[in-house]
């Protein structure tokens, strides 16, 4: 009897445990607006090819000369790395061209369609939620 209840309690700790992970991803009209395209051009801060989503923090320099740090969410590893990106795709300092659709919050957070990188190439940043006709 105790083992049963063990595997039920194991069972269903499994299944939150599951539940919470699901519950914490977003999908792209979630949490940013298809009609609020930006393009940011500025210095790489940080990369980083996390699950569930990579993150460039950009930092960009405004027509007033005022730096302001940009998150910008780019797919997941996998799909990054089946579009040809690695870790060592975007260095700290990197002068790059991010074209994205900016957070509904009005945060500085964005969702990546394309980054031009520092030797002008341009790539996806194949983010699932990227509405069709991104360039």
């Amino acid at each position: 009897m105790k083992n049963s209840v063990r595997a039920f309690l194991v069972v269903v700790a499994v299944a939150l445990a599951g539940a919470i992970r699901l519950s914490a991803h977003h999908s792209f009209a979630a949490e940013f607006d298809a009609q609020k395209p930006v393009t940011l051009k500025g210095t790489v801060v940080k990369w980083e090819m996390i699950n569930p989503h990579g993150w460039i923090t950009l930092a960009v320099s405004g027509p007033d000369g005022k730096t302001t740090q940009w998150m910008i969410e780019t797919s997941n590893p996998n799909g990054l790395m089946r579009l040809g990106w690695s870790k060592r795709s975007l260095k700290f300092g990197d002068e790059i061209t991010v074209e994205a659709f900016r957070a509904k919050d009005g945060s500085n957070t964005a969702n990546a369609a394309t980054v031009t990188l520092a030797d002008g190439r341009k790539v996806f940043a194949g983010s699932s939620g990227t509405p069709s006709g991104t360039p």
